[in-house]
């Protein structure tokens, strides 16, 4: 009978105990229900952050500009402003390089190189190039110089601080002379590296170099080279100081093989 009695109580104190897990399992659940619908609520009050698409246009803008009065009466000034555009696997690049300087009213320097450049990514560090180039010097001896061709664009180096992009491009060109006034066709090829160091987190170095190079006459050759230090002053603002070399092997008439420029600039990013 004893033994009976304690089978019962515990049998019964058994199920007490399941009653009361199953009982607070069902709070606890409870408690879970309402505490994602308060979650859901609160996701939904809070405001929509509109991010910024990947196909929009980015712009870097550098502008110089020395102005001297008094013994001497001089006006200098510098542009270079590039246009970015992506969307996909498509990338569309502008760029503009200007110069002008006058003393005393007379021109001293009047030039400026547009270039357009397509992307299509083929690979990860591959992409196809098409390439569209006119360069305008006043004091060259060339009243302009076009350039237009098909390429291959190829990621080299891409870290954190270390950057390296290489281009090369079959142009059909066309350089009229200014005197006597003719115009040489021929075929050439172009090859382009741009290096960017990021030094400091506000202080990067770049290095943008391009040969061109007709391919029957292999003496009719350009070099253009591009040094900068650009410092971060805001997340708009940077200053810059850039040296730059315009390099002709065969100039007409007799000027000069080389143009140097050195340049303290106003950086916009945007």
């Amino acid at each position: 009978m004893r033994k009976i009695l304690t089978s019962t109580l515990l049998l019964s104190a058994s199920l007490i105990a399941n009653i009361a897990i199953h009982k607070e399992i069902s709070e606890k659940k409870a408690q879970i229900a309402q505490l994602q619908t308060s979650l859901s609520t609160l996701e939904a009050s809070l405001p929509v952050v509109v991010k910024k698409k990947d196909n929009s246009f980015i712009t870097h803008a550098e502008f110089g500009f020395i102005n001297t009065s008094g013994n001497t009466d001089t006006r200098a000034y510098n542009l270079d402003l590039k246009i970015n555009k992506s969307w996909d696997k498509h990338h569309l690049n502008f760029l503009l390089d200007a110069q002008y300087s006058d003393d005393k009213g007379i021109e001293k320097n009047n030039k400026y190189l547009i270039e357009s450049q397509y992307n299509y990514e083929i690979r990860e560090k591959i992409s196809f190039d098409y390439l569209l180039g006119y360069k305008k010097d006043k004091f060259s001896g060339y009243n302009y110089q076009l350039y237009t061709g098909p390429g291959a664009k190829y990621k080299a180096i891409e870290e954190k601080n270390h950057n390296l992009i290489l281009v090369g491009n079959i142009l059909y060109t066309q350089d009229e002379l200014e005197r006597p006034k003719l115009k040489n066709d021929y075929t050439s090829f172009r090859v382009k590296g741009v290096y960017k160091w990021q030094i400091l987190e506000n202080l990067k170095f770049t290095q943008d170099i391009n040969y061109r190079v007709e391919v029957d006459e292999m003496d009719n050759y350009f070099v253009y080279s591009k040094s900068s230090f650009v410092s971060k002053i805001s997340d708009l603002f940077s200053f810059g100081i850039a040296y730059k070399i315009d390099y002709v092997n065969t100039p007409p008439e007799s000027i000069s093989h080389t143009d140097k420029t050195l340049t303290a600039n106003l950086i916009i990013d945007y």
